[in-house]
């Protein structure tokens, strides 16, 4: 089969296609035909040696899968051959979902939502699941909850706003200028531009804060949450930040992403019931990899995608 084998760390440029042997489903496993595979900053950030969770090359990257069982190994029987399947499997270790086959434990994928096709489920799993683990898992989000989501209108941020607004929040986004309107059209309630107005002078009483920037952006999200509201972060927020954090008694947990059968589940629920839409900014032939991870970096609105 092919696959993008990764020989070195570096730029996109490392990022080639290889003939490799097509991969065998073992007790448990699912050998999934991909159609697409989604593309995540992680990514990026293990290719360039930024986050080193797959040690030294050489590997396949990618974590996001989108395809039909081809077969299936000893012991499974949730799924068969042909069926349509999503999800995340292995995170953090290696997926190698850059290919045109890869194996998945049964229990990390999902029956892919009829409502959207291979390209938008392959961009649900990893920034779907984080969202859903931010607000849901540790926020415990609530009909009536405010909850802010920054970076609204990147991978993460946009199915955020949806899960939110799904689940009966009132949600505060902020957003670049030149998104604030697709930001809108997710169902933000309130959507800041965050070049233009100091959003902790806009916003108060918060129970959830989604914060995917890290450094010290935690610490001035702390102005705005109520008393007993958390801040759940997808990156780690700097020494001084969580020193503020503490000093605060605020709630606050450090997102990792995990792979969830059962959530991808609910994720897929409401993609059917029509609340829950991957927009998908452009995609890539397998073999354009690098080209993909090229044009991720100039933060287009919602996911990339490989297609196979």
């Amino acid at each position: 089969m092919r696959a993008i084998v990764q020989t070195a760390i570096g730029g996109p440029e490392v990022l080639t296609v290889s003939d490799v042997p097509t991969p065998r489903p073992e007790r448990g496993q699912v050998l999934v035909r991909l159609k697409a595979a989604g593309i995540n900053p992680v990514d990026v950030a293990v290719r360039a040696g930024f986050y080193p969770l797959l040690g030294e090359p050489p590997f396949t990257i990618g974590w996001d899968i989108a395809g039909t069982v081809e077969a299936v190994g000893e012991g499974v029987t949730a799924f068969k051959a042909g069926d349509a399947v999503f999800g995340m499997p292995y995170f953090p270790k290696q997926a190698a979902a850059y290919a045109e086959y890869a194996v998945a434990p049964a229990n990390e994928l999902a029956t892919k939502p009829e409502a959207l096709d291979f390209v938008p489920a392959a961009g649900l799993p990893l920034a779907g699941l984080t969202a859903w683990q931010a607000l849901v898992d540790a926020g415990g989000l609530k009909a009536g909850d405010r909850v802010l989501i920054h970076a609204a209108a990147g991978g993460v941020g946009h199915l955020a706003v949806q899960i939110a607004r799904a689940r009966g929040a009132h949600v505060v986004a902020t957003a670049s200028t030149g998104k604030l309107d697709f930001v809108r059209s997710l169902g933000a309630d309130e959507a800041i531009d965050y070049t233009a107005a100091d959003f902790t002078k806009k916003v108060r009483d918060i129970d959830i804060v989604l914060e995917p920037l890290g450094g010290d952006h935690a610490a001035l999200s702390l102005k705005t949450l109520r008393p007993g509201g958390i801040i759940a972060a997808l990156l780690t927020p700097s020494d001084s930040a969580k020193a503020e954090i503490d000093r605060s008694g605020a709630r606050f947990a450090r997102i990792g992403v995990r792979p969830d059968g059962p959530s991808l589940t609910e994720l897929a629920a409401l993609a059917e019931a029509g609340k829950l839409k991957v927009h998908v900014a452009r995609t890539f032939p397998l073999a354009e990899a690098g080209a993909a991870h090229t044009f991720l970096a100039t933060k287009p609105i919602g996911k990339v995608v490989l297609t196979l």
